[in-house]
């Protein structure tokens, strides 16, 4: 016979403290978001700029290495901000669809906030496991490399 989770037969009380928990909640990840777009901005007009940087004068090198080195870092830059623009835009949508249900007692903004949370930790998650396994496999190269010479 199958078990029935205890959630299956009760309705989560939001009460007027978690109300306020949600709300507090919604302000800051607000103030999050818009700070993240106002970084991942500042990373495009650097990657923009990145490109029409040789360096030529400075390093004293020859055109092909600064030209390659600094759209290479323009690119970087660039897929950075594309990357971290995803995660925010959940944050702000969550945000946004909180502020909503709790202003209009609407179930479903309620349930569309929690989806764009739960797709902005999803994301980060991702992106983590991603970075980390970068890192693992840098190391083992570093490391067999190392070993060669």
């Amino acid at each position: 016979m199958e078990e029935k989770s205890a959630f299956d037969s009760f309705e989560l009380d939001v009460n007027k403290e978690i109300r306020g928990y949600l709300e507090e909640t919604s302000k800051w990840s607000y103030f999050l978001a818009i700070l993240g777009f106002v970084g991942v901005g500042i990373m495009v007009l650097v990657g923009i700029g990145m490109s029409f940087y040789t360096g030529l004068n400075e390093l004293g090198g020859d055109t092909a290495y600064g030209l390659g080195y600094s759209t290479g870092m323009s690119f970087i830059y660039l897929l950075l901000a594309l990357i971290y623009f995803f995660p925010l835009l959940y944050l702000l949508k969550f945000s946004k669809k909180m502020k909503s249900a709790l202003k209009l007692n609407n179930d479903k903004d309620f349930k569309m906030a929690f989806l764009n949370l739960k797709s902005h930790y999803k994301f980060m998650g991702i992106f983590a496991i991603v970075v980390v396994s970068i890192y693992v496999l840098a190391f083992v190269i570093a490391m067999l490399t190392a070993g060669l010479f």
